[in-house]
């Protein structure tokens, strides 16, 4: 008579002692890839398992798909920390897993004093079958009319409180660091008395830049 598979229990916790970190469900970690010159694969913990004895640990995972992953490719926008969390479910070995990693919402990451290699941050849930996000749209931002990549520099204006990139208004990213005031096109063609402010701001700007090249020389 074949014999059943032995019992397992559901693990409140349980700490790796690899990396002595304990994780539990819920915890987002990153595990390692099936070729080493990948990088390594994000992953929530959606249940941990282990045998009637405590051994062979398996962890029940949620993967999160970085945007090269994705059926559409790495866009313009996707920012280098970002992921979308998929509806791939799988199970590994707790022996997998390499670090304890935060995924942030969107505006959580935005507002971080500082982007350590353990931080992400997810705006999409992603269908891996069929490619589709949800949501499947998004704020965009800017002439380009794109949506917003955190790594990206942009300034806001004034009028409108809309954002740009540097490149698309028609200045380097250290004129725009030393604005005070920006008002876009529409904004300042909609009320001429703004065009006065953003002139002043940019004779300030010339100033400030003439001056920072007198200091380099």
């Amino acid at each position: 008579m074949a014999k059943g598979k032995a019992p397992r229990r559901t693990l409140d916790s349980y700490t790796l002692r690899n990396i002595n970190k304990t994780i539990k469900a819920g915890d987002c970690v990153l595990m390692r890839p099936a070729e080493r010159s990948k990088p390594q694969y994000v992953a929530r913990i959606e249940r941990i398992e282990a045998d009637a004895r405590g051994g062979n640990v398996k962890v029940h995972v949620r993967w999160y798909y970085r945007p090269e992953e994705s059926i559409g490719g790495r866009r313009q926008f996707h920012g280098s920390k970002e992921v979308f969390l998929s509806d791939h479910y799988d199970v590994q070995s707790a022996d997998t897993i390499e670090a304890k990693c935060t995924v942030h919402s969107f505006k959580s990451y935005t507002k971080l004093d500082a982007v350590g290699n353990d931080d992400f941050f997810c705006r999409f849930e992603y269908n891996s079958a069929t490619g589709a996000f949800n949501p499947d749209r998004v704020a965009v931002y800017c002439k380009c009319e794109m949506p917003y990549n955190p790594d990206d520099l942009m300034v806001q204006c004034e009028g409108c409180s809309d954002w740009f990139h540097p490149a698309c208004i028609e200045m380097t990213a250290e004129e725009v660091k030393l604005l005070d005031h920006y008002f876009c096109e529409t904004c300042l063609s909609d009320d001429p008395k703004k065009l006065q402010n953003s002139l002043a701001s940019s004779v300030d700007l010339d100033t400030k830049v003439d001056a920072k090249k007198r200091r380099r020389r």
